[in-house]
């Protein structure tokens, strides 16, 4: 009796054992499944360099190098404004699922004068969206020449702006350290070379590093 009983004991023990081991690995995909999503335009897609030279690519070996459970989806599209972004931003974030997002947009608004209400407008609508499915968010922001007045001024102010009333996290400057150095652009003197993408991700992680929790 004590024998049978034993065993009995033992068997239920297993099956208990068996139950935790399937819940844990059904968990640790789970877990496992944080996403950096990168919404950006040209400056983040790698325009005119390998994709795994550009800046995203870089940080997920960085993310991995560091032992931290992200991975990184880029959805950047060259020639993007934040008024495209914001239209397919939604679509981007049922897909990805992220724990966090990096708005990389208005670069090409402010190259082609678009009004800076409208920019600031859809950047403050695609952080609040991305707030909405519980991701963190980064604005990175970006300055234009001084050849463009008092609209360069309002434009990088724009971005300081939705960061403080969204309460997002906020890079100053994508290209800060490469925009003054006519060699780490390409022909066209508007795309980094892929010699500046560890810079440009250097500038990046500042803000973003904090948001990995």
């Amino acid at each position: 009796m004590f024998r049978l009983s034993s065993l009995a004991h033992l068997r239920a023990s297993a099956r208990a054992l068996i139950c935790a081991v399937v819940l844990l690995a059904v968990s640790v995909p789970a877990l496992a499944a944080r996403t950096v999503l990168v919404f950006g335009d040209s400056l983040s897609a790698g325009y005119g360099i390998p994709q795994d030279a550009a800046w995203p690519s870089l940080l997920a070996k960085r993310l991995e190098q560091n032992r931290l459970d992200y991975s990184v989806t880029n959805a950047s599209i060259s020639g993007e404004t934040t008024s495209g972004g914001r239209t397919r931003l939604a679509a981007a974030l049922d897909k990805a699922q992220p724990a966090v997002v990096v708005i990389a947009l208005g670069a090409n608004d402010g190259l082609r004068g678009l009004p800076v209400k409208t920019m600031r407008d859809n950047l403050a609508a695609m952080a609040e969206a991305a707030q909405k499915k519980n991701a963190r968010v980064l604005i990175v922001g970006q300055r234009l020449p001084p050849n463009y007045g008092p609209y360069a001024t309002q434009f990088h102010e724009a971005f300081a702006a939705v960061a403080k009333e969204k309460k997002t996290a906020l890079v100053d400057f994508l290209l800060d350290g490469v925009a003054t150095r006519p060699e780490l652009f390409q022909a066209d003197n508007l795309h980094p070379t892929a010699e500046a993408q560890p810079m440009l991700l250097d500038t990046v992680w500042q803000g973003l590093a904090p948001l990995l929790k």
